[in-house]
Order: structure tokens, then C-alpha cells, then sequence
């Protein structure tokens, strides 16, 4: 009864802060509970490029891991498909058991929690933290606009990191687990990207572990915790073999895999040797100076759509102009763009938190570890790489010399590491302040405020430096000045400059005031007028309450809506409704979404779609042919209908009546030294009767055949997964078919027998089809997921086998060495 009484009170505050954690992310997400859904516009496009496989998945509860409805036809490896033997998915599941998005911001909080008390913090410290960790601004914001794969791999981070430093600290059995079970859910989120730039601050870790033991001559604990880390490594990418390899397979064929060709779409030799276009890799590069709004929300402006007050001078300008108070905010609403940044596109600031940061200043002063370094690193890092193409010297080099950074986007996405490091660092500043000396409390407390006055200082005086000039600014005085009084559009960019600035000016102001408070209670405590948990709770508060008050300008309950608008965000026009009559198999092109949107895709089998790993066949064929409205390459890709839209705004369709159809019969077959000859082929291919081919890579069993007018092949049977056709001729013949090449996985037939096809026109399928009439089918069964599935099933046994082993050596241990 002792021992029990004994657990209960200590777990005691564990659970009040893991029930504190889950009715925080209920309250803040409230309208889950209304049965409403968050409207998030990634997920919208998810949901229309996944349409045909969720269809087939109901229909055969089975998988069909092809899609014909996005890019013309592509695994659905990244679409959310679900493998055999997937457990780690099982248990991130039951981990997530809260409704979307609550349960990604209680995921935030525990991960973080755990963190703080592997790093030896007290429980109401660790709480406010992962409070904090959890309403950082960009983790809210990537919420809201549903990059739901990137939040789930940031959430598991801080709980990898606090399984390393487990094993770090010699807790090699229960760190083990803890760093198996957390790189095994990270891995399973699937966000490549997330998981790759944590590995900066694992390696950080690494290096000053690395470095502690060997000076100390500590190898028995250096190969403990190497083994340590490798059988958990191993097991956990075991346990996701399968999504592992197929993504492996399929980054190949991707955008984010090495290109064939050699030459740019105006023929002259390419010369970025980065797998990615280099400035499509840093397109979104942070602003140095726009970092500031790290510990200022609105320096620059806040995100593109900011909304201004009646107080607000563009708002003043419009009625001083003449206009209505209602067409004064209608005006204000859509033309008003407060932010000046560098970046195309930003939904909000990167805030994480005015107290937060004062914390983490504390923290370089007062902590004695000497493992904030590894975490100041770490943000620093960050900070620098995410600055991109403002600071290429860095980024030029990691481009060109540092394993796969190539193959990701979005640069100033890195900075997940520093809005994790820097909350590590405060909470552990926090801790170490009120446990400590304390007469050094007040000179470090000292130090840091004055740090942070002369920071403030600092930015308010670089305010004259600016212009408070966006890059959108040139375009609305373009716009206004045609057809009217010139001044006005003078006077209207004058209005949002003076907007600008007084956002930049009131922001500074309240992160000081923030700064403020946050020294008072820790100079009150250090003075023991305040005790230690009332000045947690005031501190803990006004940090989580200033992130909050930001976050909710950005994602609120305004963004829910009924859960019918989620689950189909897209209504059938007049144009879909006239194509879908057509129940034969065809593609449709939708010109305004071109190769970014999946609203098609949810219709109909489309050559566009939307995704950041489109297949690079198709991407190409765009970039080389399609947007040079070259129409035998629509033609061979059986395009049948086109939907283009009016002067009103409104979509129609337009039939090509010329869509070379599912398959056909070439009269020839030319074959060429490479796929930029292929490509430069296509420019004056007549695809009906000619097809072409890289004979390097495709050596078909002959080349000359005897031209039948009467051969036929027609598609008999359709499923994203098995293709049936019939072919009828009086001779040997080439068949070309309009579909997608993607050799892994696909198997073709002749009657029932196993025969060869290749690659043509670039991207798609052709084969040798003998005289007389014959049943062609193509199957998808791809052989990455019959073998990952095995490995993952045996992997997943031994991390069960080999927990259970651990903890009973663990508890023998405990008893042998409890007094009797």
C-alpha cells in the first residue's frame, strides 16, 4: 500500500499536467467539439489528390497504392497510403486520439514535457514550457493551413531528443526505448524534411557527449551508448521499412530526384548541379532583419493578410478620400498589405514569445550547464541557414556539399530548430535561476535585462534605416494611378507605409512591456517578495497568454466550418458536370490550375494536381512541351477535355477531339542516344503514328513493323491498379499506351505471360504486340511493400521482445539491489 501511495504521489503532478495538456488543446481548438472541422487549404488539395484512392479503399477495403487522378498517374506512397504491419502507425494513432487539430497541439505539449524533465526540470516549469513550445506562433499557424505531416514530425522531436539524452545520461535501457519508440514515430510521420533538419541538434548532442566521454575516458559508457543508439536506430527504421522504401523508390522519379536531362527548356546546358532548381530551394528565405520578428511579432508587417483597425491610417486616408465607412474597410481588407518582408508568402510571423526569449537570455547568463551551448547552437544554425539566399556564402555551401539538403524546399522552415532550441534554453534559464545561488540571481538577472533593453533599443533605432517599403507596393500604386487622380494612389502607399511603421513601433513597445513584467516577478522572487510557485505562475502565464493573444490573429474559430465542407471542399461546376457524362477513360487539363491545384483531380483523372514531390516525368513534360501549347504531347497523354474559363470568371470545358485515346497502334518507332534527344523529339513528334524512345534504356525486340490501318487496341477494364486491354491486328505492332512509366511495381501480360515494356515519348508505356487478338493487362503490385511489410513485422516483434526482456532485467535489478 506504501509503494503505491508512494507512485500515486509522485505521478500525481504528471497527470494533472498530461490532463492539463489535453483540455488546453480542446479549449483552444473548441469547435471540434461543435463537430466542426478545421478548414486547412494543404488538406483541401490532400484531399482532392487522394479522392480515387479513399474511393477505392472503400470500395475493396484494400489498397490500390496507384493513382490515376493527379499528374496523369503516380504512386500513392505520399498520398497517406496505409501498409500491412504499419504498428508504429497504430500506436501514433492511439497517441492522437484527440480530433484534428488537437491532437497535433497535444502531441506539441507532451513531446516537450518530457523533454523538460529528462533535462531535470520540476513539473510546473516543464507545463508552462510546453506550453509555450506548443503555441510558438508558426506551429499554430502550420495548423492552419494544414501542413498536418510537418507539425507531426515536430511534434515527436523534442521527445526524440529527450530519448538521447537519456541514453546520454546513462539511462541506456529506459533512454533506449524512449529514443527507439520516438525515432520510430518520427520516422513515421512522414515529413523528411522536419526529421532532417532535427538531426542538427542531434548532432550537436553527438558532438558534446562524443567529446565529455572520451576526455573523461569513459569508453565502456561511449560503446554502451553507441550499441545503445544503434539497435534503436535500427529497429525503429525497421519498423517503418515500408514507407521508407517506397518513398526511397519513388524519390527517384520525383522532382526531388536528379533529372536525366541535361539541357534547360531553351536548350541552353543546364549548370545547377542541385537536384532542385537552387532558387526554387531558397525562394522563401527569411530576411535577416525580418528575423527580428521573432521576439516582435509585427515588425514586418505580420503576415499577407493582416487586418488594420478603424484607428489605422490607410483606413483614415479612405474616408478622408470620400469613401463610405463600410467601403473604407472593404478597401482597407483587401488592399492593405502590411507586410514588407522578403518572402512571397507568409501567413504570420514566426513569433515565439517576448518572455520566452527574455528566458532563453537568462538562461546564457545563469545556467551553468555547459549543454545550452549544444541548444544555443543549434538555434544559431538555424537562424543563419534560414536566411537562404540572403546569406549564400551558407547556403550555397550546403547546397553543394552537404548530403541531401538539396532535396528540400522552403528554407526558412529550418528555423523549427531554433523555435525548439530557444524554448529549452528558457525553460532551462527559468529553472536554473530559481534553484541556484541566490545571490548570483539578481547581477545575471541584471545582465539579461539590460541584454534585452539594449536589443529594443537596438531595433527601435534601426526603425529610421527602413523605408517600410513592400514588394507589393509598386504594383497597387501602378493599379491605382491608372484612370484617376495620380495622387491617390500616392497618398494610399504613404497611409499603409505609416501603418507599417506603427505596427513596428507598437509590437516593440508590447514585447518591452512583456519583457518587463517578466523581470519584475523574477526580481520580486529574488528578493523572496514573491514565492516560487506564485512567480512560475506569473511568469508561466504572461508567456503563454502573449503567444495565445498572436496566435488566435492568425488561427481561430473562424477557420472551422461544418465538417461536410472538410470532407468535400469541392462542388461540381456546370464544366465538371458536362464532362462527367463521359464515363469513358480520359484525362482532363485544367488551365488555371495548371500543375498546383487538385480541384480537378477530385473530378476527374487529371495531368495536374498538387504536391511538393510531384513525378518528374510529367513536371518536365510541362516545363518542355505544355507550356509551349505543344498539343500532340496533350494529344498522347489522351487529354480529352481542356477546361479553360471565360471573361466572367466561369469554367468550360472544351473537347479535343483529337486525344490519341488509351492505346494505339504506331506505325514506327524511332530510338535516340538520350532523353534530351527524346525531349527534343516531342517538339515535331506526330505521336499517332511515330514514337520514340532513349535506346540506352529501352531495347525492344524489333523496330520495323508492317503498317496496319486496321489494328485496334481498345481498354477494357479500368482500376487505378490493373489496367485490361484487347488488342486485334494482322501484324506484329508497337502499342503505345497513355500511361504514366513507372517501372517498380508494374507488371505486364500478354495473355496471361509475363512480357517486357519500356519507356516512350518520354514518360509513357509502349510494348511489342504480336499478330491477332490478345488480352494486355497491367498490374500494380508493388514488391516495395511485400518486402517492407516483412521487415516491419519482424522488426516490430523484436522491439516488443526486447522491451519486455529490458524491463524484467530492469525490475530484477531493482530487486536485487532494494534493502531487504
Amino acid at each position: 500500500m506504501q509503494k503505491i501511495q508512494a507512485y500515486l504521489q509522485k505521478g500525481y503532478p504528471h497527470l494533472l499536467a498530461i490532463s492539463g495538456f489535453i483540455l488546453v488543446a480542446v479549449i483552444y481548438f473548441y469547435p471540434i467539439l461543435q463537430g466542426r472541422k478545421i478548414y486547412q487549404s494543404d488538406i483541401v488539395q490532400y484531399t482532392g489528390m487522394a479522392k480515387e484512392q479513399n474511393d477505392f479503399r472503400a470500395t475493396y477495403d484494400t489498397e490500390p497504392y496507384w493513382t490515376n487522378s493527379a499528374f496523369g498517374g503516380m504512386p500513392t506512397y505520399q498520398l497517406g497510403a496505409k501498409y500491412p504491419h504499419d504498428y508504429i502507425g497504430a500506436i501514433d494513432d492511439i497517441v492522437r486520439f484527440l480530433p484534428r487539430p488537437a491532437d497535433y497541439l497535444w502531441l506539441y505539449f507532451i513531446g516537450f514535457y518530457v523533454l523538460m524533465l529528462v533535462l531535470k526540470t520540476d513539473p510546473l516549469k516543464a507545463f508552462f514550457g510546453a506550453l509555450a513550445f506548443g503555441f510558438s506562433t508558426y506551429l499554430i499557424v502550420i495548423l492552419g493551413v494544414g501542413h498536418n505531416a510537418k507539425a507531426h514530425a515536430i511534434a515527436y522531436m523534442p521527445l526524440v531528443v529527450a530519448g538521447v539524452l537519456g541514453v546520454f545520461q546513462k539511462r541506456y535501457l529506459w533512454g533506449g526505448i524512449l529514443t527507439l519508440f520516438a525515432v520510430a514515430l518520427e520516422i513515421n510521420a512522414n515529413h523528411f524534411q522536419m526529421t532532417y533538419y532535427l538531426l542538427i541538434i542531434l548532432l550537436g548532442l553527438g558532438i558534446y557527449y562524443g567529446i565529455k566521454m572520451l576526455r573523461e575516458k569513459d569508453f565502456n559508457a561511449l560503446w554502451k551508448t553507441a550499441a545503445t543508439f544503434v539497435i534503436a536506430l535500427i529497429l525503429a527504421i525497421g519498423a517503418n521499412a515500408t514507407s521508407l522504401l517506397a518513398t526511397q523508390e519513388y524519390a527517384q522519379f520525383s522532382t526531388r530526384g536528379k533529372s536525366t536531362l541535361q539541357l534547360e527548356p531553351d536548350g541552353k546546358p543546364k549548370t545547377d548541379k542541385a537536384t532542385l532548381d537552387r532558387s526554387y530551394i531558397t525562394e522563401y528565405s527569411y530576411g535577416i532583419a525580418e528575423s527580428l520578428n521573432l521576439i516582435a511579432p509585427r515588425l514586418f508587417g505580420g503576415g499577407n493578410d493582416e487586418k488594420l483597425s478603424d484607428d489605422s491610417s490607410v483606413y483614415q486616408f479612405m474616408l478622408n478620400y470620400g469613401a463610405t465607412e463600410s467601403e473604407a474597410r472593404q478597401f482597407t481588407d483587401a488592399y492593405a498589405r502590411t507586410y514588407w518582408g522578403e518572402q512571397p508568402i507568409v501567413a504570420a510571423p514566426a513569433y515565439i514569445g517576448a518572455v520566452v526569449f527574455f528566458l532563453f537570455v537568462l538562461a546564457l547568463y545563469h545556467d551553468k550547464r555547459q549543454l545550452k551551448w549544444v541548444f544555443f547552437g543549434g538555434a544559431l544554425v538555424s537562424l543563419l541557414l534560414s536566411w537562404g539566399k540572403n546569406f549564400p556564402a551558407l547556403t550555397d555551401f550546403f547546397i553543394d556539399y552537404v548530403p541531401l539538403y538539396d532535396k528540400f524546399r522552403a528554407v526558412s522552415s529550418i528555423q523549427v530548430v531554433l523555435e525548439l532550441c530557444i524554448p529549452v534554453l528558457a525553460i532551462m534559464g527559468l529553472h536554473a535561476f530559481m534553484t541556484t545561488d541566490a545571490e548570483k540571481r539578481w547581477n545575471n538577472l541584471k545582465k539579461a535585462g539590460l541584454t534585452c533593453l539594449g536589443i529594443l533599443l537596438l531595433i527601435f533605432f534601426l526603425k529610421s534605416s527602413f523605408n517600410f517599403s513592400g514588394t507589393l507596393d509598386a504594383d497597387l500604386l501602378r493599379m491605382f494611378s491608372e484612370g484617376q487622380d495620380k495622387s491617390f494612389g500616392i497618398g494610399f502607399i504613404d497611409a499603409l507605409k505609416a501603418d507599417r511603421e506603427t505596427l513596428y513601433a507598437a509590437d516593440l513597445l508590447r514585447s518591452g512591456f512583456l519583457m518587463a513584467l517578466a523581470f519584475v516577478f523574477l526580481w520580486r522572487f529574488s528578493k523572496v517578495k514573491l514565492g516560487a510557485m506564485n512567480t512560475i505562475l506569473c511568469v508561466g502565464i504572461v508567456m503563454v497568454i502573449d503567444l495565445v493573444l498572436v496566435d488566435k490573429k492568425y488561427v481561430d474559430s473562424t477557420d472551422f466550418v461544418s465538417a461536410h465542407e472538410v470532407d468535400r471542399p469541392f462542388q461540381a461546376t456546370p464544366a465538371d458536370e458536362q464532362i462527367l457524362q463521359d464515363t469513358t477513360y480520359y484525362r482532363v487539363l485544367d488551365v488555371e490550375g495548371n500543375m498546383s491545384s487538385a480541384r480537378a483531380s477530385f473530378f476527374h483523372k487529371s495531368i495536374g494536381g498538387y504536391s511538393a514531390v510531384k513525378p518528374r516525368a510529367i513536371q518536365e513534360l510541362f516545363d518542355y512541351q505544355i507550356a509551349k501549347n505543344n498539343k500532340e504531347v496533350l494529344d498522347m497523354l489522351n487529354i480529352k477535355y481542356i477546361i479553360q474559363v471565360n471573361e466572367k470568371g466561369e469554367q468550360f470545358p472544351t473537347f479535343n477531339p483529337n486525344a490519341n485515346g488509351n492505346a494505339w497502334f504506331v506505325h514506327s518507332i524511332q530510338g535516340v542516344p538520350s532523353d534530351d534527344a527524346v525531349m527534343k523529339s516531342l517538339d515535331t513528334l506526330k505521336t499517332k503514328s511515330v514514337a520514340v524512345y532513349n535506346r540506352n534504356e529501352f531495347k525492344p525486340t524489333t523496330t520495323r513493323f508492317v503498317r496496319d490501318t486496321t489494328a485496334r487496341v481498345q481498354l477494357t477494364a479500368y482500376r487505378p491498379n490493373q489496367l485490361t486491354y484487347v488488342s486485334n491486328s494482322k501484324h506484329e505492332g508497337f502499342v503505345v499506351f497513355s500511361e504514366m512509366y513507372y517501372k517498380p511495381g508494374w507488371q505486364a501480360k500478354i495473355d496471361g505471360k509475363s512480357v517486357a515494356y519500356g519507356k516512350v515519348n518520354f514518360a509513357l508505356r509502349g510494348m511489342v504486340v504480336p499478330a491477332g487478338k490478345h488480352t494486355i493487362t497491367f498490374t500494380f503490385e508493388p514488391q516495395v511493400v511485400k518486402t517492407g511489410s516483412m521487415v516491419s513485422l519482424v522488426s516490430f516483434i523484436l522491439i516488443v521482445l526486447l522491451s519486455i526482456v529490458g524491463i524484467y532485467l530492469d525490475r530484477r535489478q531493482q530487486k536485487e539491489h532494494s534493502p531487504s
